[in-house]
């Protein structure tokens, strides 16, 4: 009997409030880590209206002008026109950033303190991280979040090439995919929202977008007759961005990762330094999952991982590979713990991830894209080794 159901993805612009917040604290983050590779930073971003509150906790040796960070980032990402009430040049921005609490740095140090198991560089926090990767798309990720992904990419390079000149930075993206028997058949809607200049016509920015967004990105043989174009549905979408909506940092974790389909620890990654196993273990296990599906060990994995503050070791690695393995799961866990460190450290290492790196993570997903180190296919030969 065939097993028929849909799946739906979003994806949101870097002009949503809450990526607006993500990529102001990604950017303080990159700018320390140019300077100073060993910075703590734990930077969180509120904004709102014509204010932005930048928050958190940074331990570094970097001279930073946060205003600068601040205003640079809001520039790139478009909000720079005279009418816009939230405007890079025009904002209040307000500075609440301290150092980090010692009693938590002393268990992510490499050294050794009175009630700390070993003096080896601890886990920055307790948490649980979930990577995951199937064979779907060529990026190795779920089809309805790489389509909204990829719809809101397209977007942001017409919007930044002034092709029309009506389009503005907030924008949202959704996709529904048909399965049958587990594989993608077909694309049942496309929900499009994107702020617009006030002069601009729902017709012609429906035209648009159907002709110009969705009908390139998507394939042909996906979408039929019966497929269904939502393009600004209210019908208006002029006040956008932090003028219509507060922003937070960390707000778009499921848009994040693998929207919906894959599981989520539930801590989010932006403005975070690679000491925090919320993203830095995340990313490890991405890389982990997508190394045993591009082995051909699996046709799908999933990999949860586990931490508790102060200590090195995780408390558990866990893979699942739903029913798809080409060999015992049992071997294929064996294997990926002796080829792959989760230690926090070693995480670092492998990755090389003390570098400014991150601002190029926080659009459009922090998986999927080709030049991330967590991306990388360079283990597989050692997984085949390691499960004979």
């Amino acid at each position: 009997m065939s097993k028929s159901f849909v799946f739906s993805s979003e994806s949101v612009g870097e002009g949503h409030p809450d990526k607006v917040a993500d990529l102001i604290s990604d950017s303080v983050l990159d700018a320390c880590l140019a300077q100073d590779t060993t910075s703590r930073v734990a930077c969180e971003t509120l904004v709102k209206s014509n204010q932005v509150v930048i928050a958190g906790e940074i331990t570094t040796a970097a001279k930073i002008n946060y205003e600068t960070v601040v205003r640079d980032a809001i520039r790139d990402i478009g909000y720079i026109n005279d009418d816009d009430v939230f405007h890079c040049d025009k904002v209040f921005i307000h500075n609440l950033l301290t150092r980090q609490s010692p009693d938590i740095a002393q268990g992510v140090d490499a050294r050794q303190v009175e009630g700390k198991d070993t003096a080896e560089q601890g886990a920055g926090d307790q948490g649980l991280m979930f990577g995951y990767a199937c064979n779907e798309t060529p990026e190795m990720m779920p089809t309805a979040i790489m389509f909204a992904h990829r719809l809101g990419r397209e977007l942001t390079k017409l919007r930044k090439a002034g092709v029309v000149g009506w389009l503005r930075p907030d924008a949202k993206s959704q996709v529904s995919i048909r399965y049958e028997n587990d594989r993608p058949v077909k694309v049942e809607n496309v929900v499009i929202s994107t702020q617009h200049a006030a002069t601009a016509k729902h017709a012609d920015i429906r035209d648009f977008l159907i002709e110009y967004v969705i009908k390139k990105v998507i394939p042909a043989n996906l979408l039929d007759a019966s497929t269904q174009f939502l393009i600004n549905p209210t019908g208006r979408f002029v006040i956008g961005g932090p003028e219509g909506d507060s922003g937070l940092t960390g707000r778009k974790i499921i848009v994040d990762t693998y929207g919906g389909w894959g599981r989520h620890g539930g801590g989010a990654f932006s403005g975070k330094d690679p000491s925090k196993v919320d993203r830095s273990a995340a990313y490890m296990c991405r890389w982990v999952a997508k190394n045993i599906v591009a082995s051909g060990l699996a046709d799908i994995c999933e990999l949860q991982v586990a931490y508790a503050i102060g200590y090195p070791e995780p408390v558990s690695v866990w893979v699942d590979a739903m029913g798809t393995a080409k060999v015992p799961e049992e071997k294929i866990s064996k294997a990926v713990q002796s080829v792959f460190s989760f230690k926090p450290a070693n995480i670092v290492k492998q990755l090389d991830l003390l570098r400014p790196i991150y601002r190029s993570t926080t659009n459009y997903g922090h998986f999927g894209k080709p030049d991330l180190p967590w991306e990388q296919t360079n283990r597989t030969q050692e997984l085949l080794a390691a499960v004979k």
